[in-house]
């Protein structure tokens, strides 16, 4: 059965958000094994290659110039410290290794420094993965020539939200990058963040905007706001754990073949609540101790909450 598809409704999308939970989970589980090792997860790591001083405006974002949040901006990384990182991810078991910049656009002399760690970073056998802001066609096309597998640019929350979120951009700049991205022949990781203090509608719209692209993103990051003193939305409302795995599971059914992420906010996340995000289908998460700016679960904790539920770390995809 071909499950693959590109063409659906707003409504159907807020029909299977609103099934019984134990329909839901089984449908994303069913579904899920279909494409999927069903006890296997993908361990990426996140490094902040160049830390806060961003012009935007993102509500959310500690390493935003316009909050106070007490971070302090850096410059772009050393290409031998950034290897040396890598190698230490590699050991500890990630399968793909993304690094992040605060940029609203990479400059051209930036993009070089990049370039040279994504090749260096790619010769150890680890996926690449970056998210730099914006990106325009040639500069997404450097990208691939110097190796990158995944870019990531999320479209954060619905077209209708946006503006509540970020105002230094438009939701179809978000849309221009991926496109530009793809035309690169480079995967895209796009996904988006929840507990914002958007809608139940904001949600579907969300992923129906991921699921009715020509082509799904390969890697799907579900994020759980991380609230940070300073910012426009630390003091969002937090939002209910079963909301939370509804999302992922609508996910996962509506983009049967791609990675969804269990991404920012697992601090927040019982080990209960994150088997039951494996359940509705996430297969990926972020290991290692910070997620650019914000904690993540120790990497040692990890370990234990995969081998109690009997699941256990991708091995390297075929081609690294």
């Amino acid at each position: 059965m071909d499950d693959i598809r590109h063409d659906w409704t707003r409504e159907e999308l807020a029909a299977l958000y609103a099934l019984p939970f134990a329909d839901l989970i089984f449908r994303a589980q069913s579904i899920h094994r279909r494409h999927f090792a069903a006890n296997e997860v993908q361990i990426s790591t996140l490094l902040s290659i160049k830390t806060g001083g961003c012009p935007e405006d993102c509500g959310y974002c500690s390493q935003s110039a316009k909050h106070e949040t007490g971070l302090k901006a850096s410059k772009l990384m050393d290409v031998d410290a950034v290897v040396a990182d890598a190698r230490q991810a590699k050991q500890a078991g990630a399968t793909r290794f993304c690094m992040g910049a605060a940029w609203r656009q990479p400059k051209d002399k930036d993009l070089d420094a990049v370039c040279e760690m994504v090749s260096e970073v790619k010769s150890l056998g680890l996926e690449t993965c970056v998210t730099l802001g914006m990106l325009n066609q040639a500069q997404a096309a450097r990208l691939k020539d110097a190796g990158l597998d995944y870019y990531n640019h999320n479209i954060d929350t619905s077209p209708e939200y946006y503006s509540e979120i970020i105002t230094t951009r438009t939701f179809q700049d978000r849309l221009d990058t991926l496109d530009a991205v793809r035309e690169a022949g480079i995967n895209v990781c796009c996904g988006g963040i929840v507990g914002m203090g958007e809608s139940e509608s904001d949600r579907i719209d969300m992923i129906l905007t991921l699921a009715t692209l020509p082509q799904h993103p390969e890697s799907v990051p579900i994020n759980l706001l991380m609230r940070v003193e300073g910012t426009k939305l630390a003091d969002a409302p937090p939002l209910d754990v079963l909301d939370f795995v509804r999302t992922i599971a609508v996910a996962r059914i509506a983009m049967p073949k791609s990675f969804v992420r269990l991404s920012a906010g697992r601090e927040y996340l019982s080990e209960e609540a994150q088997a039951l995000c494996f359940l509705a289908g996430a297969n990926s998460i972020f290991y290692g101790e910070k997620l650019l700016t914000t904690p993540n679960p120790e990497a040692h904790k990890d370990r234990q909450l995969l081998a109690k539920l009997g699941m256990k770390a991708m091995e390297a995809l075929p081609g690294n």
